[in-house]
């Protein structure tokens, strides 16, 4: 399992008002579904992002493709795998 985190912008060019905004999450996350990855949350955020969507998929490929999922619903979003913390110190351990 791969997670990843996507900080999402906004464009006001490609989202009118709130209220279609409302409707396009509801389609990223069948997106998702359908690429065998699960929203795990979605938040709006406060500074230079507008969204931090957090996302497990199966694999690296799923969740590069949930990644264009966003793009392809006219958000910007950089998209990161993370790693847990403790996975994290483990794979130092290693080193």
């Amino acid at each position: 399992m791969v997670t990843d985190a996507s900080l999402v912008d906004v464009d006001d060019r490609s989202v009118q008002n709130a209220q279609e905004l409302s409707s396009i999450w509801g389609a990223i996350r069948t997106e998702f579904e359908d690429h065998e990855a699960e929203m795990l949350d979605s938040d709006a955020i406060l500074g230079r992002h507008d969204f931090l969507v957090l996302f497990d998929a199966a694999d690296r490929e799923l969740a590069f493709k949930s990644a264009l999922t966003l793009r392809r619903h006219g958000l910007s979003a950089q998209t990161m795998e993370i790693v847990d913390t403790d996975d994290f110190a483990n794979l130092v351990d290693e080193i």
